[in-house]
């Protein structure tokens, strides 16, 4: 197991190359949250900083969380080749689309219907282990874009704030998670 406190060149190529990654939270107290996020979605800004642009979905967990305290960690898996778990962690924030970051950030992604919010993680520090219980599995298809962008672009933009009101506003915790700045 290896530890640093930036991601090297290699670590960086590596994350790049993963369709899947996840993500973890936890607040204060309640529920640590663990969610699985792809779709070309992540962008390594630098060996310190990873953003990543977070789709509506059915509970807005890792928002609630940050709310309350920033810790982050996202996990990458070697499904192919050789095997590797690629820990990074750290602090985030939260850019919403109220926020004067949200469209600068916004343009570094592709336009994806049902856009929720941006996570920029400041890395603090970086551990790998050799993953030889995660299995070889192929990657066939992105579900996210045949169903879920679909979905939210069906709601259109009016929709899809009706549903952050009914889905996303609280966590399962009922703790806010900011979505509208009205908690």
């Amino acid at each position: 197991m290896g530890k640093a406190n930036t991601l090297s060149e290699s670590q960086r190529h590596f994350i790049e190359a993963q369709p899947l990654f996840f993500v973890a939270t936890a607040g204060r107290d309640g529920r640590v949250n663990v969610s699985p996020k792809g779709m070309n979605t992540l962008k390594v800004a630098n060996g310190n900083r990873i953003v990543w642009l977070n789709l509506t979905g059915s509970g807005n967990e890792t928002a609630a969380h940050l709310a309350d305290t920033n810790r982050m960690t996202l996990m990458f898996c070697a499904f192919e080749g050789d095997a590797q778990i690629l820990r990074v962690y750290g602090q985030a924030k939260i850019i919403h689309p109220r926020d004067s970051l949200w469209t600068t950030t916004l343009a570094e992604f592709p336009e994806l219907a049902g856009s929720r919010q941006i996570f920029d993680l400041s890395v603090d520090m970086v551990q790998t282990s050799c993953g030889t219980g995660v299995p070889i599995m192929s990657f066939a298809k992105s579900r996210a874009e045949d169903e879920l962008v679909p979905y939210y672009e069906d709601m259109g933009p009016e929709g899809v704030k009706n549903y952050w009101r009914r889905k996303n506003s609280l966590s399962i915790d009922n703790k806010p998670t900011g979505i509208f700045n009205d908690h």
